[in-house]
């Protein structure tokens, strides 16, 4: 069964989730559990997760030297370990890890590389190791606005896509599925251009006339306590056989 999510999806007809991580508590172990995390950015997440559970051991990869830079000059995490390098070229051996999460990161890894970098997830997870897959659904009022500077329509189906892939093979199994909402608020326009717009893994220039278009399309949302939205997500669970 392919899982391609469109731009038709409805975010209105989805859950709420308050904490990803709650999710991730509830489908598996993660206490004493040696895990990796791919495209791991400034590893908030992982973050969280050692605060709940700080007997558990997290190597993030990120493959964005600029981001890396910042991670290096932060203060040290217990149990955080941060290595510069990309999901489809892991320096670790086979069977490092007892899990794996990857959140808003496999549509980033280039496309003709997706297949590799499951491989490699594949190979350094011990048997029976699961790997947790979170992605934006190409829809909804947000996306709306992202795609006038960042179309993801094609990336985010070949992530899914990718997926099945890994599916068909062999190897995998999906044991959880889920879709749901996370509510997402911006201060202003301004926040959002920071946040969204200002980030240092594009390299493409955003010149005046785009930037008032984007703006334009902010605008509606924009109310006195902030533009709330809610960003539609796919999560998938594989199990490594």
């Amino acid at each position: 069964m392919m899982h391609t999510d469109t731009h038709a999806f409805d975010p209105d007809t989805l859950p709420p989730l308050g904490r990803e991580l709650d999710l991730l508590a509830d489908w598996v172990p993660l206490a004493g559990q040696a895990l990796i995390e791919l495209g791991c950015g400034a590893a908030q997440f992982a973050q969280h997760l050692l605060a709940r559970f700080p007997d558990t051991r997290v190597t993030g990869l990120e493959v964005d030297r600029v981001q890396m830079d910042k991670n290096r000059a932060a203060p040290a995490v217990a149990g955080l370990t941060l290595v510069e390098a990309g999901a489809q070229a892991i320096p670790f051996a086979e069977a490092s890890f007892d899990g794996a999460f990857m959140l808003k990161s496999l549509h980033h890894v280039p496309m003709d590389l997706m297949d590799q970098a499951l491989s490699e997830v594949a190979r350094v997870l011990k048997p029976g190791g699961w790997l947790y897959v979170s992605e934006p659904i190409y829809g909804g009022a947000l996306n709306e606005i992202i795609r006038w500077f960042n179309d993801e329509g094609v990336v985010r189906p070949a992530a899914q896509a990718a997926l099945d892939r890994a599916l068909a093979g062999g190897g995998w199994t999906q044991v959880q599925e889920h879709r749901f909402t996370q509510d997402t608020h911006f201060a202003s326009f301004d926040d959002f251009a920071q946040r969204m717009m200002n980030v240092s893994y594009r390299n493409d220039a955003i010149n005046a006339e785009l930037m008032q278009r984007v703006a334009a399309a902010y605008a509606p949302h924009q109310t006195p306590e902030g533009a709330h939205f809610k960003r539609p997500m796919h999560v998938r669970l594989l199990r490594r056989s």
